[in-house]
């Protein structure tokens, strides 16, 4: 029988590796990656339970799975520590480096 690539697990790889890559740039772009990356594993994932012996990269969907999660979960974490860096901090002291400096040896006690 000849086996059929799922048509989406390259993408669902592709997508949870930029999230994982994207929780840099303020955790926007690896929220979004990933939210669709398992969008894209849950459709195809349905298409494959329902026959397991047309497909052959059904690993590589799995692996892209655990990517978005992975890339999901650092995103949220990365937007956890901005947001407590800028209600501890201040938003100005973000654009100043002297000024965090300040304010940081204020949080220490020095």
């Amino acid at each position: 029988m000849n086996q059929q690539k799922l048509p989406n697990a390259t993408a669902v790889l592709v997508l949870g590796i930029v999230s994982i890559i994207g929780c840099c740039c303020y955790g926007v772009v690896g929220i979004i990656t990933g939210i669709v990356g398992l969008y894209l594993f849950k459709k195809d994932n349905i298409l494959y339970q329902q026959n397991p012996d047309m497909y052959s990269d059904y690993n590589n969907l799995k692996t892209g799975k655990i990517l978005c999660i992975i890339g999901i979960v650092l995103s949220i974490l990365y937007i956890v520590y901005l947001i407590v860096v800028i209600s501890t901090l201040g938003m100005d002291a973000m654009k100043d480096p002297q000024l965090m400096q300040e304010r940081l040896k204020e949080l220490m006690g020095q």
